[in-house]
């Protein structure tokens, strides 16, 4: 999968789960402020680290804990 297919998989995973992602050049942030205690925000994020946040989220549910 080349880094476009990435993204886009990425972006639909985080927008499934309620995330906000936001891209400053090849770093990413996301955000989410639904459904959780306090906001979650994690930046300048590499995509493999931003995909195994959202992938962490989702083995532990939508509320991700």
């Amino acid at each position: 999968m080349d880094r476009q297919d990435r993204e886009r998989s990425m972006e639909a995973l985080a927008g499934q789960l309620l995330f906000r992602v936001e891209k400053h050049g090849p770093r990413y942030s996301l955000y989410r402020d639904v459904d959780v205690p306090s906001p979650v925000r994690r930046e300048n994020l590499t995509l493999d680290e931003a995909e195994e946040l959202l992938n962490t989220w989702k083995l532990r549910g939508f509320h991700g804990g």
